[in-house]
């Protein structure tokens, strides 16, 4: 540091000086130079008068060009993050006066590129912002300055300057989300595009002339090249934001054939077989081209009507599709006697343009725009007024009529299957070098198919089978014929033709004998040894992916066997066998699948494939691979089992060599999901194996947590559902649950899951732990959402239920003991209490309940099973809350039974009203007189249970069971086993709730009296006397 001390980045005063030696610190190459530095520019970042310091030193062109660069994106970012009035600590008014006053000058005259580039990048960002209300004359004066240059006489790189500015603009303004930043564009369009356009027409036309007559000012011709290049590329960004129908402007169709006829020119230029055009020249010449044609694909795509209407975009397609054709002569390998030559003198693709191949690809994209605009209007149009409506139906009929004919559809086709489909000499280099990146590539998902023409034009082909089917199938068939014959040595032709057949599986699917194809033809030529045959085979693997999902009542047992063969590593490459390793899941994973017909082929398939992810190296091709195998595993079911140890044994040393590649870990979480699904009971003994996998995976300092914490959870959930019986390793992960309460919903749904499973596994131990799970629980009671309480309340209830059966009085005495000590029940009536006196409340002066009708009803099922469990030890707890909540115990147990009796008639299913009515009798058999007070609303409630419960022939319950099995469903896994035995003990599956009543009214008598009874007796109605005594209960 030589000597100086740095003092902390507070007591830095903010002056020109100070700032200027920060950023050079910054900026530097010293890393605790930069710390510092960049310490201070963030301690600074909210002063006043930081971001006008910034751009002070910025236009210094005295300066070093490192601490100017730095100043720049410094603020740039700052107006990202505090140029917007509602932003905290956002820059003053008077200070963003002076940075706009600034930054338009000192962009002009920047004479470094790449910090005018910057400036740009601020002007836009700052115009996007204040434009036009706060800074209106951004824009014009951007527009003064391109006229002002054309004239200047040394106005080359203000005028390049210029450009960059209005380019970023318009950039930033297009990108906006906000009517109004799009409506501030479209008023300046016009304006732009006259002076832009004048502009880019006079420059062309000055490098035109010199190209064609000659001259000596070579310098000025490639110096009007660059900028008819650079307001080429405005422009295009310009009439694609700055007009939403850009047919209904006079100016926009002039530019429109403009454009058209300099493409035309241009492209003969490039194309010439001799051309005389200097290097650079012709680089810039195709760039020119390369912007024309992202012109016209945007067009198409953006204003589709507007593409459809301006002038001459038929033409404009046709020339497209010229050009298509003409860059098909040269695309792709016609015979494998070339593909021998590649491999034998290295590349040989000398014709090769990028130019040309990227006009292509624009043009097939361009050509299925215009399809969609006929065939899927719907998604391609987008109108609000009926002249917008008018304009698409136009058109839809001028591309249908006009363009898109029988016979230049059939022409497509052709072109496209034997052109496009091909193989490049440099693809069957790339094969042989970089076999697995290749198939990746070619395997691409997504929107990957815009950036490659043998994935487009597979696009295109099938917009044009599912639209033109009548009129393509037949000569695609015919083709087919001819080629479809093991004698057929043209592998080329043959792997087109095939590829385009199993592209068009759903629309052949019933006017191609497939079955046949694959017996007679597809099983010998997949045997076949030889040059190119590789190729072929690949393409079987695809096409059988590709029909075996939409054709039925195939051979399959025949279509593994294939696989099987594919699959082999002799004599056939690792593009084949990966690609037959992907496509297998297409074929596995259909409903026709059946685990019979797979098993004779399943040991050497499953071998052949865990062999194949051992040998790659990509992590796609491996999760992939490992994608099938899950998918095998779950077809194959119980069928699996003989295969389990292989394949688990293969699992944690992948696991391990995985590192931090998330996505791999990913897929290894769920095919063990799979497996342990497919195992079911037998699970338990790879529990040592797994269990670790978990614990890594959810442990609440695992790094790994972020990207693997869904996943483990279902590999948990799946081993807690098929256990038969608790293993000491999964008791263990028990505690990780707790942590997890404070997750987002989706996780927090499956930790409340996963917790259930654990108290149906092991109760005693969860029981024994309660106090630390309830405290986890509490908390969730109060911050969930109404519609996700019920999943904390069920644990709660079911809690309360393993309790009585697992320990009895002593076992739900400690459960309510913890109630009390982690608050639940306090939390419970206190929430319940609020909703009481919510419901006194009437007229003018009524509140509504602070809660949701459901969770009240969940509230008191909870007290209801307390009750239940143990009337007197629930009056014990109710002793003990009361004083924490204000009151008495009698007034507590008077409001709670108002509360409680008033919503039995809300409890929609039969079952919770029995338990409800249950916990209430439970507490009438105690006698006392705050209960036996409420006997008519009792008697009310009894009535109507056992009106609705008992069946009138037999005279029992309906609610209860007799039959354990009577219960069980199929496929049952272990965890519905014990979930299906705790429901089967529950006291209203257990208790016939006339038997219940009548022994309640029994024992009350007996303890009373008749005569003290009686007197209670004797304040119910006579109406719901009788109607209770019709009943024969008592």
């Amino acid at each position: 540091m030589n000597g100086a001390i740095e003092l902390p980045g507070e007591a830095e005063p903010l002056n020109n000086q100070n700032l200027f030696r920060v950023l050079t610190n910054a900026a530097s190459f010293n890393q605790q130079q930069v710390k510092t530095g960049a310490q201070q520019l963030q301690n600074w970042e909210k002063q006043p008068g930081f971001y006008s310091s910034l751009q002070t030193i910025f236009i210094d062109t005295s300066l070093p060009v490192e601490v100017r660069y730095l100043s720049a994106i410094q603020l740039k970012n700052g107006i990202d993050k505090y140029w917007r009035k509602t932003s905290s600590n956002a820059i003053k008014k008077d200070e963003k006066i002076v940075i706009r006053s600034r930054c338009l000058e000192a962009g002009i005259n920047e004479p470094d590129h790449r910090l005018a580039l910057q400036n740009a990048l601020v002007v836009a960002k700052v115009v996007r912002f204040e434009y036009p209300n706060e800074w209106p004359e951004a824009i014009p004066s951007i527009i003064d300055s391109l006229r002002q240059s054309q004239t200047s006489p040394r106005s080359s790189s203000h005028l390049q300057r210029s450009l960059i500015m209005l380019l970023y603009v318009i950039k930033e303004l297009s990108t906006g989300k906000l009517l109004r930043t799009k409506a501030n564009l479209q008023s300046v369009a016009p304006e732009i595009l006259q002076v832009l356009g004048g502009l880019y027409v006079t420059r062309v036309n000055t490098w035109r002339t010199f190209l064609s007559s000659g001259g000596d000012d070579e310098g000025g011709a490639l110096e009007a090249i660059e900028q008819s290049l650079l307001a080429l590329r405005v422009l295009r960004r310009l009439v694609i934001a700055g007009y939403d129908f850009p047919n209904r402007y006079n100016e926009m169709a002039e530019f429109w054939n403009v454009v058209g006829s300099h493409l035309d020119f241009m492209l003969s230029l490039v194309m010439q077989e001799q051309s005389s055009l200097h290097s650079n020249v012709q680089r810039l010449i195709e760039r020119h081209l390369v912007q024309f044609s992202k012109l016209h694909l945007n067009m198409v795509q953006d204003h589709p009507a507007g593409f459809a209407l301006l002038p001459s975009s038929i033409n404009l397609a046709r020339a497209y599709w010229a050009l298509i054709k003409q860059f098909g002569q040269t695309f792709g390998l016609h015979s494998f006697d070339q593909a021998s030559r590649v491999r034998a003198h290295g590349d040989a693709d000398d014709d090769y343009s990028p130019m040309m191949e990227t006009m292509t690809l624009k043009g097939l994209l361009l050509l299925r725009g215009c399809a969609r605009m006929v065939f899927n209007p719907a998604q391609t149009f987008k109108y609000q007024q009926a002249s917008d409506k008018q304009e698409k139906l136009m058109s839809r009929e001028l591309m249908k009529a006009d363009l898109l004919t029988d016979a230049l559809a059939r022409e497509m086709m052709e072109t496209l299957v034997t052109r496009f489909f091909v193989f490049r000499p440099r693809d069957l280099r790339e094969w042989e070098e970089e076999p697995e990146e290749w198939e990746r590539r070619e395997e691409g998902e997504g929107d990957v198919w815009e950036f490659s023409i043998r994935s487009c034009s597979e696009k295109l082909l099938l917009d044009l089978m599912i639209n033109y089917k009548d009129l393509l199938v037949p000569p695609l068939l015919s083709v087919f014929q001819t080629v479809a014959d093991p004698q057929n040595t043209d592998i080329a032709l043959k792997d087109s033709i095939y590829a385009a057949i199993g592209l068009s599986a759903p629309i052949l699917e019933s006017r191609l004998d497939f079955g046949t194809f694959l017996s007679s033809t597809l099983s010998q030529e997949v045997q076949l040894q030889g040059p190119g045959y590789n190729i072929l085979r690949r393409r079987i693997a695809i096409v059988l992916g590709q029909w075996l999902p939409v054709k039925e009542g195939l051979d399959r047992p025949l279509v593994y066997q294939i696989f099987q063969h594919l699959l082999d590593p002799d004599g056939n490459d690792q593009v084949v066998r990966v690609t037959a390793g992907r496509q297998l899941k297409n074929v596995i994973d259909p409903f026709e699948f059946t685990a019979e017909h797979f098993s004779p082929y399943a040991a050497k398939t499953i071998t052949r494939l865990m062999i194949l992810i051992k040998e790659v190296e990509l992590t796609e091709t491996k999760r992939a691979l490992i994608d099938t195998l899950s998918v095998i595993v779950l077809k194959m079911e119980r069928h699996i089992m003989d295969y389990a140890d292989t394949i688990i044994q293969m699992l944690p040393p992948l696991w391990d060599a995985a590192s931090e590649e998330y996505l791999l870990k990913q897929s290894i979480l769920a095919i063990l999901a799979a497996l342990m699904t497919s195992l079911q009971s037998s699970s338990s003994k790879y529990h040592p194996l797994i269990i670790p996998l978990i614990h890594d995976s959810v442990e609440p300092t695992a790094s790994t947590r972020v990207y693997l914490l869904e996943d483990a959870l279902d590999l948990w959930s799946t081993l807690l559902d098929q256990t038969p019986s608790p293993s000491p390793e999964l008791a263990s992960l028990a505690p990780l649950l707790l942590p997890l309460y404070s997750t987002a919903s989706e996780t927090l749904r499956t930790a409340l899951s996963l917790t259930e499973s654990y108290i149906l596994l092991i109760p005693s131990e969860i029981l024994s732990s309660s106090t630390a799970l309830l405290s986890a629980l509490h908390p969730l009671l109060t911050s969930l959402k109404p519609r996700d309480t019920c999943h904390v309340t069920t644990l709660l209830e079911l809690l309360i239920r393993l309790a009585v059966l697992t320990g009895g009085e002593p076992s739900i005495r400690s459960l309510t003991s913890a109630f009390l000590s982690t608050n639940i029940l306090h939390t419970l009536l206190s929430s319940l209490q609020a909703a009481y006196e919510a419901h006194q409340t009437t007229g003018p002066n009524h509140t509504a309940s602070p809660l949701d009708p459901i969770v009240e009803i969940d509230y008191l099922s909870i007290l209801a099973r307390l009750a239940v469990a143990g009337p007197a030890l629930f009056l014990e707890a109710l002793t003990a809350v009361a004083p924490t909540l204000g009151e008495r115990f009698d007034t507590t147990i008077n409001w709670l039974l108002t509360e409680w009796f008033s919503h039995l008639d809300n409890i929609g299913h039969p079952d919770r009203k029995k338990l409800h009515v249950l916990a209430l009798t439970a507490l009438y058999s105690l006698a006392a007189p705050w209960i036996l007070s409420r006997l008519q609303e009792l008697m009310t409630a009894w009535t109507d249970i056992v009106t609705e419960l008992i069946d009138e022939e037999s005279g029992n319950d309906t609610m209860v069971i007799w039959d354990i099995e009577s219960m069980k469903g199929e496929a049952e896994t272990a965890k519905e086993e014990r979930s299906r035995r705790v429901a089967y003990e529950d006291v209203v599956r257990r208790v016939d709730v006339k038997v219940a009543v009548r022994e309640a009214v029994q024992g009350v008598l007996a303890r009373l009296g008749r005569e003290e009874f009686e007197k209670w007796v004797e304040n119910v109605d006579r109406d719901v006397m009788e109607a209770f005594g019709r009943l024969g209960v008592v």
